[in-house]
């Protein structure tokens, strides 16, 4: 949907900070100026103990405003979210709407955000509630955008994968980490992340040693772990092997063929032992395959390993596994194509 369309941004805490060389699509929501970082919380990885659990506020807690501390909780007993979650989003975004950058109390800042929890027009209107029952749904009123997040939280999986619900909210995993770590210190330590959805949180980190355009495909293809798998689905709900690819490479702006049959001829060849994060590993694999005419794709991330929506009866059904197997027919990169090569220099000329 336009939600996962527009402008990568962040949180006003650490505006500037996260600046680097990075090449990106932007993604509809978000306020300051977040860009991805070298981690990855993992689509599904976590989850919040206890779920949609609200647990008691801290002596940091103090510090948000009587009124917003009170929206945050209401909202979050109503659509289950913990609300420190959502009081993290709102530090974040805008320090509890007093922040005193455009777009917060009125307007819109540089990406077309605006209103305390930082939306964008289109995403509001998408996931607007009318909080206060005053017959009118503003996204600068924070009795009604509060609200709104937990319900745009909800909608992303939220509060059984809140890591990635989080990360649909704004696409940075730092932006994950700050957030649940003002969630954190809203309840004194008593929130806690477990492991969830069959996913090893071992797999979390990206690649260490490549480019930050390689980073920013394998974030978004991570970020989807947990998610079923459906066949000729495509997304943001759900994919197969080759929709996942091609969505993951969209995000740079880059654009692959639909199915696993068109993706092989499409990349450039290389040979096993060659491959490098980024690259897509084949297999004999589903109807109608062959060895010259593979069936099922999967992206390396390294050490012998891929991100890859397997099967629906899977788990997780979108994961890490090894790709070093019996039916592992080839190797292809993309990235290796004379115009992807043109259009990638074009995009970094953009920044």
């Amino acid at each position: 949907m336009s939600s996962r369309i527009l402008l990568l941004v962040g949180g006003i805490a650490v505006a500037g900070v996260m600046f680097m060389a990075l090449i990106f699509v932007p993604i509809l929501f978000g306020a300051g100026q977040f860009l991805f970082g070298g981690g990855v919380g993992g689509g599904g990885c976590v989850d919040t103990a206890g779920a949609g659990a609200q647990p008691a506020a801290a002596n940091d807690a103090k510090a948000v405003p009587a009124d917003y501390l009170k929206l945050y909780q209401e909202a979050g007993r109503k659509y289950g979210i913990p609300w420190n979650v959502l009081a993290g989003v709102g530090k974040v975004e805008t320090d509890h709407g007093r922040s005193t950058m455009p777009g917060v109390s009125s307007g819109e800042n540089y990406a077309g955000a605006g209103g305390p929890m930082q939306f964008l027009a289109a995403t509001f209107k998408a996931f607007a509630v009318d909080g206060d029952n005053d017959g009118k749904k503003d996204r600068y009123n924070p009795a009604d955008a509060i609200p709104t997040a937990a319900a745009y939280l909800k909608h992303n999986g939220a509060p059984t994968r809140m890591r990635t619900a989080i990360f649909q909210y704004n696409h940075s995993w730092d932006y994950v980490d700050l957030v649940l770590t003002w969630a954190k210190r809203y309840v004194g330590g008593e929130f806690k992340v477990v492991q969830a959805n069959g996913i090893n949180c071992e797999d979390n980190r990206l690649p260490a040693n490549v480019s930050a355009l390689v980073k920013t495909i394998i974030a978004f293809a991570m970020a989807q772990r947990g998610k079923p798998y459906v066949f000729g689905a495509n997304g943001p709900d759900a994919y197969d092997c080759s929709s996942l690819i091609q969505a993951a490479y969209r995000q740079v702006g880059l654009n692959l063929p639909r199915t696993t049959f068109e993706q092989w001829p499409f990349g450039v060849k290389i040979a096993k032992g060659k491959e490098q994060p980024g690259d897509l590993v084949f297999f004999n694999s589903g109807p109608g395959t062959s060895p010259d005419n593979p069936g099922h794709v999967g992206m390396v991330i390294g050490g012998g390993k891929m991100i890859v929506a397997s099967c629906s009866a899977c788990v997780p059904a979108i994961g890490v596994k090894t790709y070093k197997k019996a039916n592992w027919i080839g190797v292809t990169r993309p990235l290796a194509r004379p115009d992807f090569k043109r259009k990638v220099s074009e995009l970094a000329a953009r920044r």
